[in-house]
């Protein structure tokens, strides 16, 4: 069956990604950032990140003061939303934004100097020091971990915030195949983001594959919400 056009959605994908290979070169992997920048905003992809934190920041009694790890940040599409969040709610917020390759690093500094409620790290979700910041926020972050790793990272980012962690990620669907595979097409000239979106939707996620990271240590806690455009919001509260 040519998996092109009709992909097997039943189970998640293991193949990989191209953004995903260190080895990409630089001037390939800035210009799919920059065109993920402008799809993010059409979307307005940052939203279910958003009402997550909010929801965290409401049961911890609205502190007037929130640090924010944002893990698999990329050149931080959602800081902005949070940043515009935060002035809205009156709150102090610090966001750090972690990635691991320094290309995208370097692009993320380039677009946020200047601004001091944000810093950019370099490093690993796994060398994260226990309850050493607030909340912790994966975006499209948690579908490039195999089954056999995936539960492991929600722990290490659940053992490392104080409040909670929000995963802002998709749900695998037929119909989310086809509106990705599309609207890629439509929307974007490079061969990463073209390769990279629909692969995504075949590694996101069913209800059964939550269900089961509910019963693991740390997460039993986990909640989540379907969002608009096949889309998840999960919640974990650590407190």
């Amino acid at each position: 069956m040519n998996t092109w056009l009709w992909p097997d959605l039943q189970a998640r994908s293991d193949r990989p990604e191209l953004m995903d290979d260190p080895a990409n070169d630089g001037s390939e992997l800035l210009f799919a950032l920059r065109e993920l920048r402008v799809i993010n905003w059409l979307l307005q992809a940052a939203r279910p990140t958003v009402e997550g934190v909010g929801r965290l920041w409401h049961s911890a009694g609205r502190p007037a003061h929130l640090s924010v790890l944002d893990v698999g940040a990329g050149s931080g599409d959602g800081c902005r939303a949070l940043l515009r969040w935060a002035e809205e709610q009156r709150v102090e917020i610090d966001i750090t934004l972690l990635d691991l390759h320094p290309d995208t690093c370097a692009e993320a500094e380039r677009l946020f100097r200047g601004e001091r409620r944000v810093r950019v790290r370099q490093g690993d979700l796994f060398e994260l020091e226990p309850g050493s910041v607030d909340v912790i926020t994966a975006a499209l972050v948690m579908h490039h971990f195999p089954e056999q790793v995936l539960g492991r990272a929600l722990q290490s980012l659940a053992r490392s915030a104080r409040l909670g962690v929000v995963v802002n990620d998709l749900e695998r669907s037929r119909l989310a195949w086809i509106g990705i595979r599309f609207g890629t097409l439509l929307l974007s000239r490079n061969r990463m983001i073209r390769h990279d979106a629909p692969l995504s939707v075949a590694r996101g996620f069913r209800v059964g594959e939550l269900q089961q990271l509910q019963r693991l240590s740390g997460l039993e806690r986990l909640v989540f919400h379907r969002r608009l455009l096949w889309r998840w919001l999960v919640v974990i509260e650590v407190q």
